[in-house]
């Protein structure tokens, strides 16, 4: 277990700062979770800031093009709806996003998904501020009473009665002090990252031909088309890459994972979840993540030469985009007053205070002991994940809402897909917004009042 231990900002040191403004809630991260936090906060009549470190909100969906959204469904219906659906529901419409035939609704563009997120924001009446990120945090006494910015205008003071940490790392709740863990318990080593890209101009009817008489587990129903690559796993299309490296044109450590997906609205163009970056390295850790990227772009290169070489309908496409964020599956997670776990994953568990439901299954990007009590759910079966696990030890008025929630490492290879970051983060949203009308801490909530305010906004518990 790691501690942040650290001399943190006094609320009589930050006083002296220029003050940017006060707010019932400052959402840091406008990611997956944290853009529908902020909507959730706004939406409840509170006076809510988003704090964003890029022009834009999306985080991984639109940073670091993680598309589609993976499948969290029961019979065919999703687990995760509310604000969520809305979402896709806007994508739609505008003729960027899909639902395929197994009914995974999570398919969508991830430039039009920028927009959506914004407007959504702002229509709720939150106020949004990019180009920042947060350099420290305001404490008094264990109380949290705020955040220290950073941007172009200098370092200022943002005082707020409720933060929601949605920076995908927890970084707020680490500068906090709060305690967390990182990586797999036996070893330290988190899940490997990706650099995600999209090609465009590809032939995809030519492609689709190529997958239906040369790939078997491939998913083709054009316009959508999902094709994949795991060495050892059986998977048809191991023998191209073979060649590749045979031909030199890869290394045999670019297999190690290869996925890629057709993207709504963008025709001729397949976004890529991979090359998978080698190296136990941590999101929380600026070196990491400069390797991670100057990797990803090698491994890129040789993937990008490999495709147009030896995959029918790639002949005379282009590298369209790399992704602006490195995707990071796994660094910090918190120690929150209920840490989820395997078991209850196992078990199916329902909670009182549940804030999602989750089928998906414990998906580890590494070699993996046997879990124990390991078995399929059945297929109406699903565990949920409770409002204790965002709200962490030792520190008040926060709340945790990204991937850093508090969850064993293989929980959380589970839940941290994005559907469910989402659904958190409208509960994170609407709880923050119940904690200012009340003048109760994030703790001192009642759970079960908060799981019967998100079911009457449209969440499905």
């Amino acid at each position: 277990m790691l501690y942040a231990y650290r001399v943190r900002m006094k609320l009589e040191e930050a006083r002296r700062l220029n003050p940017y403004g006060c707010f019932d809630v400052v959402v840091a991260g406008g990611g997956t979770a944290g853009a529908v936090a902020a909507i959730a906060a706004a939406r409840n009549g509170v006076k809510t800031l988003l704090v964003e470190q890029f022009g834009f909100l999306g985080g991984s969906g639109s940073a670091a093009l993680v598309v589609p959204m993976m499948p969290n469904h029961v019979g065919g219906m999703p687990l995760v709806r509310g604000i969520s659906r809305e979402i896709q529901q806007r994508l739609l419409e505008m003729g960027c996003a899909a639902i395929d035939k197994n009914g995974n609704e999570g398919w969508f563009n991830p430039e039009a998904l920028k927009f959506v997120l914004e407007e959504m924001v702002l229509e709720a009446g939150g106020r949004i501020l990019y180009f920042t990120f947060v350099e420290d945090v305001i404490m008094d006494g264990d109380e949290l009473r705020g955040i220290v910015i950073a941007n172009k205008s200098g370092r200022q003071a943002v005082f707020s009665k409720i933060v929601v940490d949605s920076t995908g790392d927890g970084d707020v709740a680490a500068l906090a002090g709060v305690p967390f863990e990182s990586g797999r318990k036996e070893d330290g080593v988190s899940q490997p990252m990706s650099l995600r890209f999209m090609v465009g101009n590809v032939n995809i009817e030519k492609l689709a031909v190529f997958l239906v008489e040369n790939d078997s587990r491939s998913y083709v129903d054009p316009p959508l088309i999902e094709f994949a690559m795991v060495p050892g796993g059986g998977w048809p299309l191991e023998k191209y890459f073979n060649e590749g490296v045979e031909e030199g044109i890869l290394e045999d450590s670019d297999m190690a994972y290869f996925q890629a997906f057709s993207v709504p609205g963008m025709p001729g163009v397949i976004a890529f979840n991979c090359p998978r970056i080698i190296g136990n390295f941590k999101g929380f850790n600026a070196d990491h993540l400069t390797e991670a990227a100057i990797q990803g772009r090698r491994r890129i290169s040789r993937l990008f030469k490999f495709l147009r070489k030896k995959i029918p309908g790639f002949e005379n496409s282009y590298l369209a985009m790399t992704a602006q964020m490195v995707g990071v599956r796994e660094s910090r997670r918190i120690i929150g007053e209920y840490v989820l776990s395997a078991q209850d994953y196992f078990n199916a568990k329902k909670f009182e205070d549940a804030v999602s439901r989750n089928r998906y299954p414990i998906d580890i990007h590494l070699p993996t002991s046997h879990l124990p009590g390991e078995r399929k759910l059945g297929p109406e079966e699903y565990h949920e994940i409770p409002f204790r696990s965002l709200i962490p030890l030792r520190v008040e008025n926060l709340i945790v809402a990204c991937r850093a929630l508090s969850a064993s490492f293989e929980a959380h290879a589970a839940v941290r897909i994005q559907p469910n970051m989402r659904a958190i983060g409208q509960a994170a949203g609407v709880a923050a917004a119940l904690c200012v009308k009340k003048g109760v801490r994030p703790r001192q909530l009642d759970g079960k009042e908060l799981r019967e305010t998100l079911i009457q906004q449209g969440a499905y518990l």
